[in-house]
């Protein structure tokens, strides 16, 4: 669960990190570069280790990853904020570690007491809760909703997929691949997508702080807490410690960003962290039994 926890405090990361890189970048290219700056470390850290070519039997699923993780989830919520707020994509975001608990459980057999699901269920509730606590409920765009939906399906599938990996293999390697994997399609992509785009913003400082973040942080290290955590605690489990992901981003967005903090933010952050410790107690409660 360590792991994990440690995993999520960096993707908590993500949203500042994007706002901050959004000042000089398109919110396209800051989808299709971060595979790029992640493989500036992969690529020299598999070579190091010697890492042996890709078996064929583990193509399919790591190329389903490299899709989820790369590709789906990044560009599908630049393609939803393109059309509506960051608080409103969290409401629908919100539910990511219900559904990939379920799909964990469907692919893995993995198995939870009913607890599990009520806290799941009740973490889900007051994460909506507390995106719409920020504006979550304006600038509906239907659209911009089933994109969201896409991303955070796509999302959980690769996590799933994922985890299932590292039981052949260990967790960076996992994300080296997929983020090699992607660069046939990520440095073509870049290139034209900045061509188009580029309207002679200014680079500032926190632009370049950002996307290199989001490339190294968000898209790779990260990804190495996250996935032994999965393997380690279970999937479904491990899923729900990312509803803790929405409080620390708040943190970051008064620290970083100076958004405001109400008291009912904070109160529905407490009960997200209670939410996420029944869940982590129903383990033990159904391991006893």
């Amino acid at each position: 669960m360590l792991f994990a926890l440690v995993a999520v405090f960096l993707f908590s990361l993500s949203l500042p990190m994007t706002k901050w890189a959004l000042e000089s970048f398109s919110p396209y290219l800051t989808a299709t570069s971060r595979p790029i700056l992640a493989s500036m470390i992969a690529i020299p850290l598999m070579l190091a280790a010697k890492v042996p070519a890709l078996p064929r039997t583990l193509w399919k699923p790591m190329i389903y990853t490299t899709i989820g993780a790369a590709f789906a989830w990044p560009v599908l919520i630049a393609l939803a904020l393109n059309r509506t707020t960051s608080a409103h994509v969290a409401v629908i975001a919100a539910i990511m570690p219900l559904t990939t608990a379920i799909m964990a459980v469907i692919r893995t057999n993995e198995k939870v007491s009913w607890q599990f699901w009520l806290a799941s269920a009740t973490g889900t509730i007051l994460l909506i809760l507390f995106a719409i606590s920020r504006g979550g409920a304006e600038n509906g765009d239907l659209f911009a909703d089933l994109l969201t939906i896409c991303a955070v399906l796509a999302s959980s599938f690769c996590y799933v997929e994922g985890a299932e990996l590292t039981k052949l293999m260990p967790g960076w390697q996992v994300i080296s691949w997929v983020v090699i994997l992607a660069l046939p399609i990520c440095i073509p992509a870049s290139i034209v997508i900045w061509m188009k785009t580029d309207n002679g913003a200014p680079i500032t400082g926190h632009a370049i702080f950002g996307i290199v973040m989001i490339g190294f942080s968000s898209m790779y290290i990260g990804f190495f807490a996250w996935y032994r955590g999965l393997s380690d605690a279970g999937t479904a489990r491990g899923s729900q410690v990312q509803q803790l992901q929405a409080i620390m981003t708040l943190g970051w967005a008064a620290l970083l960003l100076n958004e405001k903090v109400t008291p009912l933010m904070l109160l529905i952050a407490l009960g997200v962290i209670a939410s996420v410790l029944w869940a982590l107690m129903s383990r033990k409660k159904s391991e006893t039994n």
